[in-house]
């Protein structure tokens, strides 16, 4: 059992205003593996005081003085890398060999790039009789999801700090963990008290808190468009800045010139990275009317390459859901897609076979799924599932295939194939979303990443993170 009883309050543990807790679940069996303390609007008031007092003093700490202290967390992180990715598989349930490199691999990274940054950065730059200032936004408030939980609090903690900004973090209840380790590689780091805060706790209370509170100038959230859309209402009651980094149903097109075994193997292992807990995984699967059969068939020899089994095993290639929510929740839409037509080819709702009887049987665990013959106007084509669940949709010919994979509300990723790189970056262009890979290139931590239309608004990772943080000034100069 984890119990983590305090919260990291103004460069100290700090006892929470109430003795309610939440449990956090092992997502492998289901059972209890620790406790974290729920946080109330008295917590969150306490954490933004603090960061209100330090923001002063810490947006006028030189870039260099900054770096020294990213750099500082970047390698305390990774001295307990192996720790981090642990507990996170164990949080998420992702496997152990992709939780090491991803999501502690990931969080040392960005950490360390921002360090990095700061060195070229310029803050100022002199436009005629102006001078024209990059300043940090002010009191920082940062929700996180569960699905890459340190990862994304990297995301948003490392450029904010790197701008000058202080910071309140509410990361998810579902995987909390990894935040109390990262504080305490803040508390060794010896950053300045009150620059960094952690306060753990539910959305509505904890959350709702933070973004309604007055001494906070810019939220960061990522998580569903749901819960993005009540930020957005609650935040705009004082006209604060709000990043937001939201769901996404991204289409793979598959060009009728394309590699399809290569193609096919692609999108299936893009859709079901992390069990499908992705917010860019390709569940959309767009392949031409005449290559349908081929490609249903690759496509399931592919899904069942994918062994289920315990995070904790060095074979294991698709680990359980986060949470039973998650697990009813993705179950529900398989059975939604049967309703409606579409043909179930490999998987389903059903708890996949061997568990019963071992110590995975109160896991989160769901079949590696794949529906053919689906019409985008399907539920399960337009609404995020954030499970092992891939949808193959025939096309007739180019216009089709991107009048459907722009038939969403969504606009976070997206993926086109073809063996003709000028005619995929074509289609790439035009489609509309944040991040189109062309023939399985590879993420780059340092471009861009956000989404059009209701996946978003904002960038994170590289410069462009940490420009969100900053606000523009003009000094204009007589002479």
């Amino acid at each position: 059992m984890i119990v983590r009883d305090r919260f990291f309050i103004d460069g100290q543990w700090a006892t929470p205003v109430s003795g309610e807790t939440i449990d956090v679940h092992n997502a492998g069996t289901g059972a209890i593996m620790g406790k974290v303390p729920a946080g109330t609007e008295k917590d969150i008031d306490a954490a933004v005081a603090a960061a209100r007092a330090a923001f002063e003093s810490w947006s006028a700490t030189p870039p260099a003085k900054r770096a020294e202290y990213l750099q500082k967390i970047a390698d305390g992180l990774k001295a307990r890398a192996v720790e981090l990715g642990s507990t996170i598989a164990q949080e998420v349930g992702m496997p152990i060999k992709l939780s090491g490199r991803i999501q502690a691999g990931l969080p040392i990274a960005n950490f360390s790039n921002y360090a990095k940054l700061l060195n070229d950065f310029q803050f100022e730059a002199r436009l005629e009789n102006s001078l024209v200032i990059r300043e940090p936004v002010g009191v920082v408030g940062a929700i996180t999801p569960w699905n890459y939980p340190l990862h994304q609090i990297a995301l948003k903690v490392a450029p904010a700090l790197a701008a000058g900004c202080s910071v309140v973090l509410k990361p998810s209840e579902i995987a909390p963990f990894n935040a109390f380790i990262l504080a305490e590689v803040i508390e060794a780091a010896g950053l300045p008290k009150g620059v960094f805060n952690l306060v753990t706790g539910l959305g509505p209370t904890a959350g709702e808190a933070l973004v309604k509170h007055p001494q906070v100038d810019m939220i960061s959230f990522t998580g569903s468009t749901r819960a993005g859309k009540r930020i957005s209402e609650l935040a705009a009651q004082t006209v604060k800045r709000v990043a937001l980094e939201l769901g996404g149903k991204s289409a793979s097109i598959i060009l009728e010139d394309a590699d399809l075994v290569v193609a096919v193997k692609g999108t299936v292992s893009g859709c079901y990275l992390n069990s499908g807990q992705t917010c860019t995984a390709l569940t959309r699967m767009l392949v031409p009317a005449s290559q349908y059969d081929e490609a249903a068939k690759l496509a399931v020899a592919a899904a069942q390459g994918f062994t289920l089994g315990d995070p904790m095993s060095e074979t294991t290639r698709l680990g359980p859901l986060s949470s039973h929510q998650q697990l009813a929740r993705v179950r529900s839409y398989i059975k939604k897609g049967i309703e409606e037509g579409a043909e179930l080819l490999t998987g389903g709702a059903d708890q996949p076979e061997g568990l019963a009887g071992s110590k995975l049987a109160g896991g989160y665990f769901v079949q590696p799924t794949i529906f053919g013959k689906v019409h985008n106007s399907m539920t399960i084509a337009q609404e995020e599932i954030f499970g092992p669940v891939l949808s193959i949709i025939p096309y007739h010919d180019e216009e089709d295939a991107i009048r459907i994979a722009n038939d969403t509300p969504y606009g976070l990723a997206g993926a086109v194939w073809s063996k003709d790189e000028a005619r995929a970056q074509k289609v790439a262009r035009r489609i509309r979303a944040g991040q189109v890979d062309v023939n399985g290139g590879a993420f780059n931590m340092r471009a861009p990443f956000g989404g059009h239309k209701q996946s978003g608004h904002g960038r994170e990772a590289g410069v462009y993170g940490l420009e969100e943080f900053l606000e523009y000034k003009s000094l204009q100069l007589k002479g």
